[in-house]
């Protein structure tokens, strides 16, 4: 088997542990392995392309020179997660200050891993993204945007995952009037949608 082989069957952890062992290609492979997803990862969080391309690389930087800070508790992309989106933050940070709805107490999106193949309504979920407030935003881009679970979303934001269950619950429930979409509240009281009463 090749080296490049060698490469390619190994684990994140082995190809962390490597790159930590002053192998020369190890982390280059985690490189190429990951790259694309946390692109997607930041290109979600920062909506620019420009700032996304420079979070990610600033991010890999960071986890090439810090690798021996990971501690093993979680998956390597966890790790590599947490990374991107505190590099993406930062850099939004120096941008713009985050626009802060008050917390809605609706109920939640009925299906928020509906796949819209709609341009408009995917410019209209980003707009209404935009409009939350930080934390709220970060936990529906990590958990109904990129499907990872409560607690790695809760390990990658440092929180814990009652937080990012809240915190996905009140940004759904933010995003129906951003969105332009009846709570269940509303579609029960609009008598348009009753059924007609049967005579007697």
């Amino acid at each position: 088997m090749s080296r490049l082989e060698d490469l390619r069957e190994a684990t994140d952890r082995e190809l962390l542990s490597a790159h930590c062992a002053c192998d020369p290609d190890a982390f280059g492979e985690l490189f190429r392995r990951h790259r694309d997803q946390m692109w997607a990862l930041a290109l979600r969080t920062t909506r620019d392309p420009e700032l996304a391309a420079d979070a990610v690389q600033e991010a890999f930087i960071a986890a090439f020179r810090g690798a021996d800070s990971f501690r093993g508790e979680a998956a390597v992309t966890t790790w590599l997660h947490r990374i991107v989106v505190n590099s993406c933050l930062d850099r939004l940070r120096r941008i713009k200050p985050v626009v802060h709805l008050p917390d809605a107490d609706l109920s939640v999106l009925a299906d928020p891993h509906d796949h819209h193949h709609s341009v408009d309504v995917r410019l209209d979920i980003r707009a209404a993204l935009e409009r939350l407030p930080e934390g709220q935003r970060m936990a529906l881009i990590l958990v109904d945007m990129h499907g990872l679970k409560i607690a790695e979303a809760a390990s990658i934001l440092n929180v814990a995952e009652g937080t990012v269950k809240s915190r996905c619950a009140r940004g759904r429930a933010a995003m129906v009037p951003l969105l332009g979409l009846a709570t269940p509240a509303e579609a029960s009281a609009d008598p348009a949608r009753k059924e007609p009463m049967a005579s007697p």
